[in-house]
């Protein structure tokens, strides 16, 4: 997506003004830069809490480094995250994500599309590098990077949440309680992520027009797939649930 004159959304020269003296330097420009990669990434079409959670980390990584994105070393990267897992005791995905933010923040800072290498080179005589690589990142290997101890659900005990939640929508109604609607509604919510492996936001925006026949297993009838496009947080696109 480019701006005016040609330039790229998130380039420095849509940022900051040769012609404006900086009061902070360091501050100011490290602030341009964000503010940059913050419209690199609108302009990329992710979601904006998305661009809002990987702005918070690098300035997370920022503070903990007390320098700033053209004096940053790979030593500043692993200082910061061996506190994260021993001090504060995160998850490796959690890890991992902090990982992908700033290492999408120095791969923006360094692409000569942008300017902001060279912008840095005129004002601090250096510039950001890489700091984020694959001999100091985590790996994703593991399709479920839970600890051991969250395990899934034994048939027994999914058997047993789904009746408390219908014998929940049983006493409720009984008692004459208005609130036997929200626990039938609770009831069903849970079958259905379980049946279908909806995410939380599926989950929630979840409509009857979503449901539909598969043609190809007619033996079901009129249950089918379930056609869900508001999980991920890019630009919706509808994919199919595994059929109940």
């Amino acid at each position: 997506m480019a701006g005016d004159e040609g330039a790229l959304a998130g380039s420095a020269r849509l940022v900051l003004l040769d012609s404006v003296a900086l009061l902070r330097p360091d501050e100011q420009v490290f602030e341009a830069m964000l503010e940059g990669w913050r419209n690199q990434g609108l302009a990329r079409n992710l979601a904006r809490s998305t661009v809002q959670a990987r702005e918070r980390q690098v300035r997370a990584f920022q503070a903990h480094a007390a320098t700033f994105p053209w004096e940053w070393t790979a030593l500043h990267a692993d200082e910061w995250f061996a506190d994260l897992r021993a001090v504060h005791h995160c998850t490796r995905s959690t890890v991992r994500g902090y990982q992908v933010a700033v290492r999408g923040f120095c791969s923006f800072a360094l692409d000569p599309a942008y300017g902001w290498a060279d912008e840095c080179m005129r004002r601090f005589d250096t510039h950001p590098v890489q700091i984020i690589t694959d001999v100091n990142s985590a790996q994703h290997v593991a399709d479920v990077e839970s600890e051991p101890a969250k395990r899934p659900f034994t048939r027994r005990e999914l058997q047993d949440l789904f009746d408390y939640a219908d014998e929940q929508v049983e006493l409720k109604r009984s008692q004459g309680k208005k609130g036997w609607m929200a626990a039938f509604r609770d009831a069903t919510i849970f079958k259905t992520t379980y049946a279908y492996g909806t995410r939380r936001t599926e989950t929630q925006m979840l409509d009857v027009s979503d449901f539909g026949r598969n043609p190809e297993a007619p033996e079901f009838g009129q249950f089918g797939p379930c056609m869900s496009g508001m999980g991920r947080q890019s630009a919706p696109r509808r994919r199919s649930d595994a059929q109940c």
